[in-house]
């Protein structure tokens, strides 16, 4: 009797676990994932078996690419629905600018910026993140129920990593960062940028589960920006695929930023066609999340890379046909 085969597009896998390797390209595609991954928050469990769009509300007068248009909690709440209308699985609620020279705000007054909006965004029914590097705004946020703390610092702020592991549920991106946004963009340097992020990434996710954090609430990042110079961020993402060895997502932002100006020649405010390129190309490296402006373009942009069934470099990807992705918690975490 002829074993009976599960293909995906480079081999031939018997039940027995012996790989054949055919050489040939399929005539099939595939309608359901190896392993399908999650990424556990407050509230959600987010199906990662394709890619999800991170819509960004900066709830400030000085970010690099659209500070002052929603600085104010009523026009950022209307941003916040209007995101959602286009496609945004997530929410991304910063009250801080990372950009570089940035100055930075006490507690008080970024929590004056993002309380309000986070408030008013966890009735939307999607994951809500918070953007910030600060213990007590963590805190704060948590306490109202958001899902999601995405930080620049990585959760290395003192009393960062105790506010996470206390909550118990949260989902957490972790990024790399060569210095603070003060001083990130003066002379950056490594002597291989993708093993030195590596090496971190790799050392704050053991930190974190050194404490009892279940892995599939982290997410990682690695900082396309944050101390890199154009080069290394090109190298980022050339080799980006290298970065899913610990199993974990990746959340990656490339939206308007300098390093598509740079390549491109465009400003700010016209960097969207490069912008979608760099997140289908962080898609087809391995990416789970992409963190954007754009969530109209960007929702189209991946409609049509997932239609064309091409799958990322590093791994088969699932035709994702089901109903709900993002699945609402209706009970605590055991």
């Amino acid at each position: 009797m002829v074993p009976r085969l599960q293909r995906d597009p480079h081999q031939l896998r018997l039940n027995s676990g012996v790989i054949q390797s055919t050489g040939l390209r399929p005539r099939f595609h595939y309608t359901q994932r190896l392993a399908t991954m999650f990424w556990h928050t407050t509230r959600f469990r987010i199906d990662l078996s394709s890619p999800k769009v991170m819509g960004i509300v900066n709830v400030t007068p000085d970010s690099f690419s659209d500070g002052g248009s929603h600085a104010d909690a009523q026009s950022a709440l209307v941003h916040c629905e209007q995101l959602l209308k286009e496609g945004a699985d997530i929410l991304d609620i910063g009250g801080e600018s990372s950009r570089p020279g940035a100055p930075t705000l006490s507690v008080e007054e970024e929590w004056a910026r993002v309380g309000p909006v986070l408030q008013g965004a966890l009735s939307l029914g999607v994951p809500i993140s918070v953007d910030t590097c600060k213990t007590q705004v963590m805190q704060r946020a948590l306490d109202l129920g958001v899902d999601i703390i995405n930080d620049i610092r990585a959760l290395q702020a003192p009393g960062a990593e105790s506010v996470v592991v206390a909550h118990g549920q949260c989902g957490v991106c972790l990024m790399h960062m060569q210095g603070d946004p003060s001083t990130m963009q003066f002379r950056p340097q490594y002597s291989d940028v993708i093993d030195e992020v590596r090496t971190f990434l790799q050392e704050r996710v053991q930190a974190m589960v050194a404490q009892s954090v279940a892995r599939d609430r982290l997410c990682l990042d690695p900082g396309i920006g944050f101390g890199k110079t154009p080069q290394h961020n090109l190298d980022l993402l050339r080799r980006q695929s290298e970065l899913l060895s610990f199993g974990l997502p990746l959340l990656v932002g490339w939206s308007r930023k300098s390093t598509l100006g740079h390549v491109t020649g465009r400003p700010v405010g016209d960097r969207l066609a490069a912008s979608l390129a760099a997140a289908l190309a962080s898609v087809h490296q391995g990416a789970k999340v992409v963190r954007v402006h754009d969530v109209a373009a960007t929702v189209d942009a991946l409609k049509v890379w997932s239609a064309s069934e091409i799958p990322p470099n590093s791994w088969p990807m699932a035709v994702h046909s089901a109903p709900q992705s993002i699945t609402l918690l209706t009970s605590n975490r055991p």
